[in-house]
């Protein structure tokens, strides 16, 4: 008898197991959640690092936002874009090649632990690094890319195994950006796509996810073949189900020309934008996040000048406008091929962290609020929202009274980072507060401001 209940216990236990596996199809995949921790960070580091940090060129002033990326340099070349062959031209002459900046890119002075401390005071909850972009220069000792890479060229270095050792050190959640296309690999074209699929793409993902464990795995490079021809289903059943990071792993939505918006963990926009068009008003319901830069290149671009970069406060105000809408960012930064960071850079990323210090529980863990207005870029006034607080959070200080529909009734109304009282009253479905008397001697933050509602009632 207890030789039967065993057997029936091990026959619930493998079928709730069966359950919990995921077929390598989107109707199952999709079905996974996104993991709680990533939805609640709301701020990650996008890190564009490589070869192309070398040449550190692309225009600024073109009209189309991709044509500013640096780390195109090689396709553009390639292409024989005008802009990028005469720079090249006049600047190292016919005879370099991309392949020869492999040896000038040195990260000499890369100190991983100073980068994950910058992330951490930034305020920043994970990073991601490009481990492999798509000039196919891979930031690890790769056996599928065995001659080019950082450890056999340049560095002579595992630069993504010692950023992820102090990323992960510091507290913070690590992920790797991989390229699905390489420009220079002969097997990535129609008739052999099968072969790149099979002896690379699949084989060095697996590598990359089983030698660094890492929290997020963030595709791209997705637009010339279809996810089936990718078989990123496949990757994504063993991801899931198999790896050493089954459990937590998050993942985006570029895995097939046809994905982005549709599957994956989480959708991607990008420059605010979408394959359609502008992503300013969309209303997500799906998990999403904003990649951008903080200039106009996601690599390196030394011709950028402080008229390219947004500033500090627009750095704010951008993490803002997305969490206010459900969203997460992961904002960019290019360090040079040296392995320092910008300095530009870095001041921008210290005073999100700062802003942050302030008014971090406005964002992190917060949710889009459902009475939110439509006008909110227009009137600078942003909401977010956890279970027992409602956040509206000025980007403009307000210079009369801040009229808030759908409240019918709160507990208190706070200033973060004040302890000036905030006056307010409850009325017809709407609350409004008082903003209190401010000078810079007693003002909290220096970009926004954050009045907190607590326990608000909904109007009826």
């Amino acid at each position: 008898m207890k030789r039967m209940l065993t057997l029936a216990l091990l026959a619930c236990a493998c079928a709730v197991n069966a359950q919990d596996r995921y077929r390598a199809d989107w109707e199952s995949l999709d079905k996974r959640p996104t993991p709680q921790w990533w939805r609640e960070a709301k701020f990650g580091i996008f890190i564009h690092w490589g070869v192309y940090a070398v040449p550190a060129y692309a225009p600024t002033d073109a009209a189309n936002v991709y044509a500013k990326y640096s780390e195109h340099y090689d396709n553009r070349l390639r292409s024989k874009t005008p802009a990028f062959t005469n720079f090249h031209s006049r600047t190292y002459g016919d005879r370099v090649t991309y392949a020869d900046f492999a040896h000038q890119f040195r990260a000499e002075h890369f100190n991983p632990a100073q980068w994950a401390d910058l992330f951490k005071r930034a305020g920043a909850r994970y990073v991601v690094l490009t481990s492999k972009h798509h000039d196919g220069f891979a930031l690890f000792p790769s056996a599928y890319s065995p001659r080019w890479n950082s450890q056999f060229l340049g560095p002579h270095r595992d630069l993504a195994g010692d950023l992820s050792e102090a990323v992960k050190q510091a507290g913070l959640h690590m992920g790797f950006y991989y390229s699905l296309l390489e420009w220079g690999n002969p097997l990535y074209a129609k008739p052999t796509i099968g072969r790149w699929v099979e002896e690379m793409n699949l084989p060095q993902m697996k590598e990359l996810v089983t030698r660094y464990s890492p929290d997020i795995v963030w595709t791209d490079g997705e637009w010339d073949f279809s996810d089936e021809e990718l078989r990123s289903a496949d990757f994504l059943a063993w991801l899931y189900n198999e790896s050493p990071v089954k459990d937590t792993v998050v993942v985006n939505d570029r895995w097939g020309k046809q994905t982005r918006g549709k599957h994956g963990g989480h959708y991607t926009t990008e420059y605010d934008l979408v394959h359609s068009g502008s992503a300013l008003d969309t209303q997500f319901v799906h998990p999403w996040e904003e990649c951008r830069g903080i200039g106009g290149s996601f690599g390196f671009n030394r011709f950028e000048t402080t008229a390219d970069y947004m500033s500090s406060a627009q750095c704010v105000e951008t993490l803002i406008e997305k969490a206010s809408r459900g969203g997460n960012l992961l904002l960019n930064i290019g360090p040079q091929a040296d392995g320092l960071i910008p300095v530009v850079m870095q001041e921008r990323l210290l005073e999100m962290g700062r802003w942050l210090e302030v008014n971090g529980e406005a964002i992190y863990a917060t949710t889009a609020w459902e009475h939110r207005p439509k006008n909110m870029r227009e009137t600078r006034v942003f909401f977010t929202r956890k279970p027992d607080a409602l956040y509206a959070i000025c980007t403009r200080w307000p210079q009369k009274p801040l009229v808030i529909d759908h409240v019918a009734q709160a507990d208190g109304v706070t200033l973060l980072g004040s302890e000036l009282p905030v006056t307010f009253t409850c009325a017809d479905g709407r609350l409004t507060l008082q903003p209190p008397a401010v000078n810079p001697g007693n003002m909290p933050c220096q970009h926004a401001w954050t009045f907190k509602i607590a326990k608000p009632q909904a109007a009826p």
